[in-house]
């Protein structure tokens, strides 16, 4: 099972491991990670799962699809170019160690 670390703005991070295949925005959510807030559960319809993919790890993640790519010039925080919607990304072992961090707000 990949392990992700989530920064949060306050510096510190939280370690969640989750299977493969769930969405990295699930994830957070049922580890209660703070600041992914996912107000449509994962519809890529409201931005508030947005996460900034670490840079040197931006590449392991992908690019947005067509429909995320529009979502993120809707996210509260700025828009970065390793901006994702956490709900977008699905976990694999290709993922494991992943870092993201996690923007100062989301709506």
């Amino acid at each position: 099972m990949p392990t992700v670390i989530f920064q949060l703005p306050d510096g510190t991070e939280r370690k969640v491991t989750a299977a493969s295949g769930t969405a990295l925005m699930q994830a957070a959510v049922s580890n209660g990670v703070p600041g992914i807030v996912a107000e449509c559960g994962g519809n890529a319809s409201c931005a508030t799962c947005h996460v900034y993919v670490d840079a040197a790890q931006s590449g392991l993640a992908g690019p947005p699809n067509d429909v995320e790519d529009e979502m993120l010039d809707f996210t509260a925080a700025e828009r970065r170019p390793t901006s994702r919607l956490s709900c977008q990304i699905h976990l694999s072992d290709a993922l494991d160690g992943l870092v993201v961090h996690v923007p100062e707000e989301q709506v």
